[in-house]
């Protein structure tokens, strides 16, 4: 039996705008906003800590009306007012006070971000403050009027300026409130940085009245291109056009009440893939606007056990990647990170990136766009979140409809994941089946998975029986032999079995290092060590009949807080192939020699 993944950018319409599977978002977002009119509020920003949220409650912790979200300055020398953004410590943005400053480095808590800026607000337009992300909760004010609050670290969100933004001097204050807690998506424990405050590019987004709100386009299954615009505003008064320039192919539609037009272009675009990733400029114009993007086509299927781009099989040879900058500290945010990091994985020999553990940011899938390298997309469904809780499912749903509102239009993307090593349960089965679900009635032209840790084991074999590779399309497997459990000789011996006659994917493998010690290929933490566990997993896989791919743990060190080992690890996890500075281990090149021994199965 064949899923056909029909593909090319996509996301969700009503059923009666559907077009190809794609089906309109919940999540109502400016699509593309890095290229819309408006100004960047990227820069410097005073910032406040608040851990006991002085700013935001009194001292008998009821809400304040005139919080640090007013700025408020004192009227004459006998006003008491007992902070001040104006002397504040500046940071810039985007940016996360841990590695910005080493007295925050395990801050969590409340941060306080204040920027004044100018703007020309002029009548007939429609003004957006944009956020690309921020860890973990944020409420926004505008010149001291609330907008609204966002809960998830790693997804865009936005509120209309509207009336609030003036024509002159504005402020905006963004409270930031990084705390972990059992009911959010990640929940408390995770293996990563929790990095905290404004991570991602802020705009002011200036857009006519009546504007190109989102839009999706889809390779068709007849080749052509299809798809569909919501426009914002005035529904309905004017057309839609939809061109693609370098295939000749235009067309006009006119919206519905409901502010959809769906389209078809008569258009045989070149299939994206890695060995020629082909973009085309397309561009949507309604009444005074017109946003172009750089959109990619192909389409991405399973038969049996095999993985199909474009029809053909394809092997994914891949690596995982956590959002750090490779070079300096902290999170990875702009095109510059983004591409240090993805031309490394292209110089390791990959075609694939397993983005873990929650959505990166926009520019890295726009690079991989741009590289030809395949992605696996994620939500931080992690570990323990609490599977029984209904409020939980719903910010974990909400948190995929924008990372797929956000990266349909991506040709990079083949797989959105459901979730990471998440304990066996039948409330674990309904969550994650509810969400895998929701990815197919979203965007039905890709693949689903998920990453599971849970095998029937032996010293000899690993029997593949998580009951939720049944719901999902491509299996991911996380297994550290070698590293947790066995012996790195072990390895090689063993022989793995699924009966769900699906693709497997390695999603994770590896072992840690410190990058410099070395010594016998026994002794742990050494190069040699880590490079001797990749030889015997690599010869192990190649006895996986059903694998199609694999993204071993992991591209770079990365901070954890759960790694405090003096002189070794020092709150980082040291299972990289290259270590903070870029430095490559001795596994590094283990891993590069396997995958250009394999480079000819598929692109």
């Amino acid at each position: 039996m064949s899923w056909r993944r029909s593909f090319a950018l996509l996301l969700f319409a009503p059923v009666a705008a559907c077009a190809q599977g794609v089906a309109l978002p919940d999540a109502q977002l400016l699509q593309n906003p890095l290229a819309r009119d408006g100004i960047s509020l990227n820069g410097d920003w005073r910032v406040i800590v608040d851990p006991y949220e002085n700013g935001y409650y009194n001292h008998r912790y009821e809400p304040k009306g005139d919080g640090y979200f007013v700025a408020r300055r004192p009227a004459s020398p006998a006003d008491l007012v007992e902070y001040d953004f104006r002397t504040s410590p500046v940071v810039p943005v985007p940016g996360d006070w841990n590695s910005q400053d080493e007295r925050y480095f395990f801050y969590e808590g409340t941060v306080w971000y204040y920027r004044a800026f100018e703007a020309a607000a002029r009548d007939g337009r429609h003004y957006v403050l944009h956020f690309g992300a921020a860890n973990y909760a944020a409420q926004v004010w505008l010149n001291g009027r609330y907008l609204g609050a966002h809960e998830g670290g790693f997804t865009p969100f936005e509120f209309a300026a509207g009336d609030a933004l003036v024509d002159g001097e504005n402020f905006v204050v963004v409270k930031v409130d990084n705390r972990r807690e059992r009911d959010q998506v990640p929940t408390v424990n995770t293996d990563w940085w929790n990095y905290g405050g404004l991570t991602r590019d802020v705009r002011l987004i200036d857009v006519p009245a009546a504007h190109v709100a989102d839009y999706r386009f889809v390779l068709a299954d007849d080749g052509s291109v299809a798809g569909w615009v919501r426009v914002g505003g005035v529904a309905g008064a004017q057309a839609v056009s939809i061109s693609i320039p370098d295939l000749g192919a235009r067309t006009t539609v006119r919206p519905g009440a409901d502010g959809v037009a769906t389209f078809r272009l008569d258009a045989r675009p070149e299939r994206w893939s890695p060995a020629s990733p082909v973009l085309y400029d397309v561009i949507v114009g309604y009444g005074d606007e017109q946003v172009t993007d750089r959109i990619g086509f192909r389409t991405i299927e399973t038969r049996g056990e095999d993985i199909l781009l474009n029809g053909r099989p394809i092997f994914l040879r891949g690596i995982s990647i956590h959002e750090e900058a490779l070079g300096r500290e902290g999170r990875a945010w702009s095109e510059a990170d983004a591409r240090a990091l993805l031309e490394a994985a292209i110089e390791l020999g990959c075609n694939f990136v397993r983005l873990a553990h929650y959505p990166h940011n926009e520019h890295m899938l726009r690079m991989a766009d741009e590289l030809g390298l395949l992605v696996w997309a994620e939500i931080p469904v992690y570990w323990t979140i609490d599977f029984n809780s209904d409020a939980v499912y719903r910010k974990a749903e909400r948190q995929l409809d924008e990372m797929i509102a956000r990266d349909a239009n991506r040709a990079s993307i083949v797989l959105w994941s459901m979730a990471n090593e998440t304990p066996i349960s039948d409330a674990r089965f309904d969550f994650i089946g509810r969400l895998a679900a929701h990815a197919r009635e979203l965007d039905g032209t890709r693949l689903v998975t998920a990453a599971l840790d849970t095998q029937t084991a032996d010293r000899f074999q690993r029997i593949i029986d998580d009951p939720l590779s049944a719901v999902i399309d491509v299996i991911g497997i996380n297994s550290y032999c070698g590293w947790y459990g066995d012996l790195p000789a072990d390895c090689a011996a063993l022989r793995w079995h699924s009966d769900y006659g699906k693709p497997v994917i390695l999603s994770e493998m590896g072992a840690g290092a410190l990058a410099g010690r070395h010594g016998d290929a026994a002794a742990r933490w050494t190069e040699e060590y880590q490079a001797d566990v990749y030889r015997h997993n690599l010869a192990m896989v190649d006895h996986m009949t059903a694998l199609r791919g694999l993204s071993p743990w992991i591209l770079k060190d990365f901070r954890s807080p759960r790694r405090p080992l003096p002189g070794i690890q020092d709150y980082w996890n040291r299972k990289g192939l290259v270590d903070e500075s870029g430095t490559r281990k001795a596994a590094w090149f283990v891993l590069r020699d396997y995958y250009r021994a394999r480079a000819g199965d598929g692109s």
